[in-house]
This record gives structure tokens, C-alpha cells and sequence, in this order.
């Protein structure tokens, strides 16, 4: 990696100098525009509207219009303010972690310390973990003040540029101002399938399926050409995995989700062998929830009409609905 910026970090007579790193990078497929006839590239020019001529990037300024007045700000100009003069991380207060709302969260970006010493920054990084504290910072970078939050992340410090108070906009929604009556039994569902989809989460499990289609149809065109079947390429697609146009109730589409979760995971647990602890623990669970489920669903039974008794039986929640008082 490359470092983007040198400063210091300080709260006090403290001084941690340290680099920074950008800490995230994009892995989108890089694509460019064409011409669709003759596969010629897009390009664009910065062409003065006055005298029509093309503008080197060097004799570009920037410039900011009232309405009726233009004033030219050169990067000389830009260059003298006494903020982006500055090359240090200023620490303006610490904060309990909880506090922070992950919406102002912007960029992210690894702190290297820059120093022979590494003391003052090990100190820093093992006050914060100790404390459970969060680093409120502000410093300049490519001509714009930033504010920034200074954390810890396993053994390096790591500042996040975080969104001005008035970047973040208000939730203002009127349909939000009512508010919908929720029975027992619809939240007891909701509970029962929100527990089975529960898990810890591993970023890595997930893959960008868009990238990864891309990417393959691109390898198959270069391959095949413009000739490259597309359905042969990436399969016919299932027709239950297509987005049916069924409407059905809220309580309903609980019940069927609660009862499809739980097949898949009993089936799952079958077909991983009987000697292994997971199979042990999916079994037991399993068994739980049908031995749980086995007088509610008797008891829905009864109130459906004879003509649909031999429809998919449906599993209830784990718990009875408690009688309001």
C-alpha cells in the first residue's frame, strides 16, 4: 500500500506521527465507454465555452457563481488556507463507542506509525480499548476539512471520516406517523423466523454476484465472441426461484417462511450423518421444534375446511402466544 497522507495524531503535548493508508479498495470490473458501431472509445475534452479551445488540466480553476458574479479560486489560493496547511489529527474529545451512528460513517482509512518509537501510538491504541472509547478527531485532507472518528481495530488505529451534522438528512415519511396494530401471534411468527435465520456474521461468505456474473459473461465473450449464448453461459434459471406474483396475507406468508425454514434445516441436518455433533445438535433442535408444534398445529388443523386438510401442513411459532390480561 501506499500512503495518501503524513500527519500527527494530538490530544494535549501528545504527538503520534503516522501515515495513512486507505483501508478499503473498489473490485468492481473496470468498464469504459464506446462507440456501439465501431467499438472506438469515448473520450472527454475540457473545451472552454468562450473561445472553444481545449483546456489543459494545469490552466484549470475552480470557480464559484453567486448568480451574477464569478470569483476564480486558483489552487494557490486554495493552497493558503491555514486548514489544509495543517498536517495534523486533531483530537477534539473521546466519546463512549455507543455513541456514534454507523449513517455518518464515510471513508475508512489504516493509521501507520511514523515514528521509531512506537510507544506513544501502542499507549493511544491501549487507552482507547481499555476506556471503550472512540477518538473524536478533525483534520484537513484534499482541500475540505474533515471530521473523523479514531478507533481501534484489532492492533491498528483506524480513522473514519464521518458525514457533517447537516449532510445527514431527516427521515421525514408521513406513512411513518401511524402506527399499525401488531397481534401476539404476528409477532411470535415474526420472532420464530427471524431465530431461524439467526447467525454470526461472516463477511466472507458473501460474494458480489453481479461482479462475478460479469466477469464471466466478459471471459465468455472473448472466447466465443458475439456469438456467446447467454442462457448457455449461466443456465436457464429455475422456475421456482422466479418472483411469483402471488399476494397472500402477512400471517400467512410467516407461517409458510417459518415452516420452509424449518424443513431446510431439518433436511440439512439429516443428511450430515447421525455421528457428527452438528447433526446431533440440528436433530435435537429439530425434534424440539416439531414436539413444541405438534398440539398448535392440530389445533389449526381443525379450523381448516375439509376440502383443503390435505394442503401442506403448516409449523406454528416455538412458543404459544400469551393471553393478554
Amino acid at each position: 500500500m501506499r500512503a495518501i497522507w503524513t500527519g500527527a495524531i494530538t490530544f494535549g503535548l501528545v504527538n503520534v506521527p503516522v501515515k495513512v493508508y486507505s483501508a478499503t479498495e473498489d473490485h468492481d470490473v473496470p468498464l469504459h465507454q464506446v462507440h456501439d458501431e465501431d467499438g472506438g472509445r469515448i473520450r472527454y475534452q475540457r473545451r472552454c465555452e468562450i473561445d472553444g479551445k481545449v483546456i489543459p488540466y494545469e490552466h484549470i480553476a475552480k470557480a464559484y457563481d453567486d448568480g451574477e458574479r464569478t470569483v476564480i479560486l486558483t489552487p494557490e489560493d486554495l493552497a493558503s488556507l491555514p486548514a489544509e496547511r495543517s498536517r495534523e489529527i486533531d483530537v477534539v474529545e473521546f466519546v463512549p463507542n455507543e455513541q456514534l451512528d454507523p449513517l455518518m460513517f464515510d471513508r475508512s482509512y489504516y493509521l501507520e506509525p511514523d515514528s521509531k518509537s512506537l510507544k506513544a501510538y501502542a499507549l493511544l491504541r491501549k487507552t482507547l480499548e481499555d476506556e471503550e472509547r472512540t477518538a473524536i478527531v478533525e483534520f484537513a485532507l484534499r482541500q475540505k476539512t474533515r471530521l473523523a472518528a479514531l478507533r481501534v481495530r484489532g492492533n491498528v488505529l483506524v480513522l473514519q471520516t464521518l458525514l457533517w451534522h447537516d449532510e445527514i438528512r431527516e427521515a421525514d415519511f408521513p406513512a411513518l406517523d401511524q402506527t399499525p396494530r401488531i397481534s401476539d401471534r404476528e409477532l411470535q411468527l415474526s420472532s420464530a423466523l427471524m431465530e431461524s435465520f439467526a447467525g454470526d456474521f461472516e463477511p466472507e461468505k458473501f460474494t458480489d454476484e453481479y461482479q462475478v456474473e460479469l466477469r464471466k459473461l466478459i471471459d465468455a465473450k472473448l472466447e466465443q465472441g458475439e456469438s456467446v449464448d447467454t442462457a448457455a453461459t449461466f443456465g436457464e434459471e429455475e422456475e421456482g426461484k422466479k418472483g411469483g406474483g402471488e399476494v397472500i396475507d402477512l400471517m400467512e406468508a410467516l407461517q409458510r417462511s417459518v415452516e420452509r425454514s424449518r424443513s431446510s434445516k431439518s433436511g440439512s441436518g439429516a443428511g450430515s450423518g447421525s455421528g457428527s455433533k452438528a447433526a446431533s445438535g440440528s436433530s435435537s433442535r429439530s425434534s424440539r421444534a416439531s414436539t413444541s408444534s405438534s398440539s398448535s398445529s392440530k389445533a389449526a388443523a381443525e379450523k381448516k375446511p375439509a376440502a383443503k386438510s390435505t394442503s401442506t401442513r403448516k409449523a406454528p411459532a416455538k412458543k404459544s402466544a400469551k393471553k393478554p390480561a
